[in-house]
């Protein structure tokens, strides 16, 4: 499901206006990568939890040439932990 997908079928169903309907989950988008930015972990009850987790730098080694250390540098990534409702519809338990 892409963006534009999701802004059809909330706008088909709730009657809402496709411009309004994007104006508000761009926005939300935005806030979301905002608390993100600012290391603020972002929570949606029974859905899941958004991150933001350190990686340190490691060293990796190319499969074609193994004998060649690679340096990964250190990185911050965004982790998603998904909630119980979400766990529970997915995995069928």
């Amino acid at each position: 499901m892409t963006k534009r997908d999701l802004i059809m079928r909330i706008s088909d169903e709730t009657g809402l206006i496709q411009e309004d309907v994007k104006a508000v989950l761009q926005k939300s988008l935005d806030y979301i990568v905002d608390a993100l930015e600012k290391n603020e972990s972002v929570e949606f009850r029974n859905f899941g939890v958004f991150e933001v987790k350190d990686r340190k730098e490691r060293v990796g080694r190319n499969p074609n040439l193994p004998e060649h250390d690679v340096i990964i540098p250190a990185r911050r990534i965004v982790k998603f932990k998904p909630g119980k409702v979400m766990k529970k519809r997915i995995m069928g338990g």
